[in-house]
């Protein structure tokens, strides 16, 4: 994986030199060429709340240990926090790294001498009075960060002081540890860095704002041979900055958000936007109104191009995926992935395929194919609830093409019996998620009738007795309904449950009961129903079963669910049939 990293920054030209680094700044101190301060401006999206500033490419950065060795309170360089720069919480530590950032800010004018008018400009109380008073004036908070613009300038994006800079970092204590070891990345030999940067980008999935490290030793049980901290695992301090930059890329710019993890991706050989597969997942169709913009038919014409050979790029490039959070201040890789492009499109394009399911409301239209995490959801009240490795395991099935696990359709038939018995509406990718497991199931087990059976729409032919039980019941719950219109606790809320799990004991006492409200009914509607319920029945046969499994429970509510949206589809033929019955009164 740390291979792969390296191989990641170097092609996409990320700068993974040690004491530089891309940072964010919202506020510069605008002065003019002879130094003399003018005003504060706001970076980035100026007004915005949720304004992140603009980014320098490459900035002077001190690791942890660089800013705590020694006794000197020490600040970074040309870039520090509004409450260093202009004392907006004067506090002892505040007032303690602001000279230290004067002192840096002098020492570097020998390199470049318009550093020495913005130590000048810090230096006169009177000007950082207004500076002061108008960074508080802007909103500017004590922890936002501050940089300098001198004229059109920014010394942040010079070069000038770049070499002074190297020299500089070099007097600092605790580079590395004294003796060199093996690199575990470069395999050359040099010092091993004593701790690695920070992994940012996991605040909202466990992690902590200020970052969390992938690769530490702080505890003696992580420790072996006497090694200290990170010499457990030995990098040098280019080969940490190596993974570190390149990981903080990845979580910037190609991730995508599960349900307390996150994933990144990336890919051997780039590929442009529209090739990539991995967004249509997590969008799906549902917020999609432009057939254009159709995710399943985007994903399959990307795969047909891949094997009639219109995409040989494609064709031979590889696909990576790590799913990570944070714990603890400790980044917690949960899963790593691999293979050639064209499985990854061929297994999303399964994924869709499998999850199908005819529309609630019947007829001939699909449900919209559901978001990744409206699936992942689906096994829960709210999707806060879904713990992470259960999304990542199933983020490893949608991508990898695996059996979906027990686990998810005991959850999502739990939800969709509770849907079934309030008159809820139907959830469609939690009923997308059941028909899923059984097709996959079957397919992986070679028994391709069976992976075939379960349709998008309602398949008269099924050959289990527990959906074709399924099937009854809702015929049953229909004509309740239209006998007796709404009555409240009607046979769905009396009587699934226990139809669903013992359907022998429920079913025929439900079918001898439905001649009372087939009397009830006018004109062809009783010959209808009394078809429905014999044709049922005569593939039913003498194989009632006594008591059904969770998986046979799960068929059950695939058969009712599919059973009820044909009775209620208006292009259905059972309902052009009610028609013609009621026309004939």
């Amino acid at each position: 994986m740390l291979r792969l990293l390296a191989e990641y920054a170097q092609k996409y030209g990320i700068d993974t030199e040690p004491g530089f680094e891309p940072k964010q700044v919202r506020w510069a101190i605008v002065c003019d060429e002879g130094g003399r301060f003018l005003s504060v401006a706001e970076l980035g999206r100026a007004g915005d709340r949720r304004n992140r500033g603009r980014e320098f490419a490459k900035c002077p950065s001190l690791s942890h240990p660089e800013l705590t060795s020694g006794t000197e309170t020490r600040s970074h360089f040309l870039i520090e926090t509004a409450n260093v720069v202009a004392l907006l919480k004067a506090d002892k530590k505040a007032i303690a790294k602001h000279a230290y950032f004067v002192k840096l800010l002098r020492e570097a004018s020998s390199a470049m001498p318009e550093l020495g008018l913005i130590a000048d400009c810090l230096s006169d109380e009177e000007t950082l009075a207004r500076i002061h008073q108008a960074l508080e004036q802007e909103r500017c908070r004590p922890t936002d960060k501050v940089t300098f613009r001198i004229g059109d300038m920014y010394p942040v994006e010079s070069s000038a002081w770049h070499d002074w800079w190297r020299n500089f970092r070099k007097t600092l204590a605790g580079e590395g540890l004294s003796e060199p070891m093996r690199d575990f990345l470069s395999g050359e030999v040099a010092p091993p860095a004593r701790t690695h940067d920070k992994i940012r980008g996991l605040a909202g999935v466990g992690g902590r704002p200020s970052g969390d490290v992938l690769i530490g030793f702080d505890k003696a049980a992580y420790t072996s041979y006497g090694l200290q901290q990170s010499a457990n695992c030995a990098l040098s301090e280019q080969s940490a900055c190596v993974y570190v930059r390149a990981l903080n890329d990845l979580i910037n710019n190609h991730s995508e958000n599960l349900a307390g993890a996150k994933v990144v991706y990336w890919f051997k050989e780039r590929i442009a936007a529209e090739d990539n597969p991995l967004p249509f997942l997590m969008q799906g169709e549902e917020d999609q109104e432009d057939e254009e913009l159709n995710a399943l038919e985007q994903v399959r014409r990307l795969l047909t191009a891949i094997r009639t050979g219109q995409r040989p790029d494609l064709a031979t490039n590889y696909f990576y995926a790590l799913t990570i959070s944070g714990a603890s201040g400790r980044v917690m890789v949960r899963d790593w992935m691999e293979g050639q492009f064209e499985e990854l499109v061929a297994n999303i394009v399964a994924w869709f395929d499998d999850l199908a399911i005819v529309h609630r409301q019947g007829g001939l239209s699909l449900a919209p194919i559901p978001k990744f995490l409206a699936v992942v959801g689906a096994t829960a009240r709210d999707l806060s609830e879904v713990p992470p490795p259960f999304t990542a395991k199933m983020w490893r099935v949608a991508v990898a093409g695996e059996v979906i696990p027990q686990e998810a359709l005991a959850q999502a038939l739990a939800r969709a019996r509770v849907d079934i018995i309030e008159d809820s509406p139907f959830n469609h990718a939690r009923m997308g998620l059941m028909k899923a497991y059984h097709v996959r199931k079957y397919r992986k087990a070679g028994e391709k009738a069976m992976s075939e059976a379960l349709k998008p729409y309602l398949n008269e032919e099924h050959p289990d007795p527990a959906y074709q039980c399924g099937r009854l019941m809702a015929v049953l719950a229909e004509l309740q309904r239209a006998a007796l219109g709404d009555v409240g606790a009607g046979v769905v809320q009396r009587y699934y449950a226990a139809a669903s799990t013992t359907p022998a004991l429920v079913l025929g006492r439900l079918t001898r009961t439905s001649q009372f409200h087939l009397d009830k009914l006018e004109g062809g509607l009783p010959h209808w129903y009394e078809s429905q319920i014999a044709s049922i029945w005569g593939r039913i046969k003498d194989s009632v079963p006594a008591t059904l499994t969770l998986e046979q429970q799960s068929l059950f509510a695939l058969g009712y669910y599919q059973q009820l949206a044909y009775m209620r589809g208006p292009k259905a033929d059972n309902t052009n049939t009610q028609e013609e019955g009621a026309d004939n009164e």
